[in-house]
């Protein structure tokens, strides 16, 4: 719940700590700027700047719910939170924080929740329909709607552990929020990543040299904590799971929904295909 990890969100305008009120149907700051908490429990906190896009529909953040619900990724989700719990064991915080940068409905983060005793999750997401499933998705997940390329509204080296998987990333908010002895722990796509459905679909590819250019980015601010981690390994997928997961992708908005059905109506009724990505573990430089 938001009361939970109020004390690491910051005022989004001037980035002053922000506190409860009125029964926390409200945020408010040391500067006297207020975010109403919606009756679902999140709040959104982009202060002036206001949202540049939605991002995932609804129908898209369903897609998701039922793909993942479905255990195909498991392995990514188990991967991600041993690592952070070993970036975790190593701070020997008492009630260790974690952001989830792009935290959809809370998958991933419920699951690290899940693992490490005492832990208390922030995810953030710039999408509503998101946020309504993520504030419901963990006891102790608070929902933040928000934009990761505008910044971040928490406070200054508030966060023991840091994850983005297939999310956007933003190195020089990631190196403020991120304490001292604290890591993030990053999931890219890598190129090969479920290729079988590329062309009978016609959906996107993931592109070359995504760890470098995101290496790149990073320059200043992360730098890297031992190799990328390849995770690589076969799915077995029905028509309605690959539909699912076209559903939750870039790929929804790219290709005609009538397009789609059709092209899903000629693929054999299972399929072997093959998740691939790259993990990577990143600290302040």
């Amino acid at each position: 719940m938001l009361k939970d990890i109020v004390d690491v969100l910051a005022d989004p305008v001037d980035g002053t700590p922000l506190r409860c009120a009125d029964d926390l149907s409200r945020l408010v700051s040391e500067s006297g700027h207020s975010y109403d908490v919606a009756r679902q429990g999140y709040v959104t906190l982009a202060g002036g700047r206001g949202l540049n896009h939605e991002g995932d529909s609804a129908e898209m953040v369903t897609a998701r719910e039922l793909f993942l619900s479905q255990g195909h990724f498991a392995p990514f989700v188990e991967a991600v939170t041993e690592r952070v719990a070993e970036v975790i064991d190593k701070s020997h915080a008492p009630e260790p924080v974690v952001l989830e940068v792009g935290a959809g409905t809370g998958y991933y983060l419920s699951h690290t929740l899940d693992s490490i005793d005492g832990s208390r999750g922030v995810g953030m997401d710039i999408s509503v329909p998101a946020a309504k499933l993520l504030a419901k998705a963990h006891p102790r997940v608070g929902a933040v709607v928000a934009d990761a390329w505008e910044g971040l509204p928490l406070l200054d080296a508030s966060v023991d552990a840091l994850t983005v998987i297939f999310a956007p990333r933003n190195p020089a908010e990631f190196a403020r929020v991120l304490r001292d002895d604290a890591e993030a722990v990053i999931l890219l796509a890598d190129q090969g990543h479920l290729d079988e459905l590329r062309e009978p679909l016609g959906i996107l590819g993931v592109k070359s040299g995504k760890l470098e250019r995101m290496m790149r980015q990073a320059e200043g601010y992360l730098e890297l904590v031992g190799d990328a981690e390849l995770l690589e390994f076969p799915i077995r997928l029905d028509r309605a799971s690959i539909a699912a997961q076209v559903g939750m992708s870039p790929s929804a908005r790219h290709v005609e929904a009538g397009v789609l059905r059709e092209r899903l109506a000629r693929l054999p009724e299972f399929m072997d295909v093959t998740a691939r990505a790259q993990l990577v573990r990143m600290r302040k430089s």
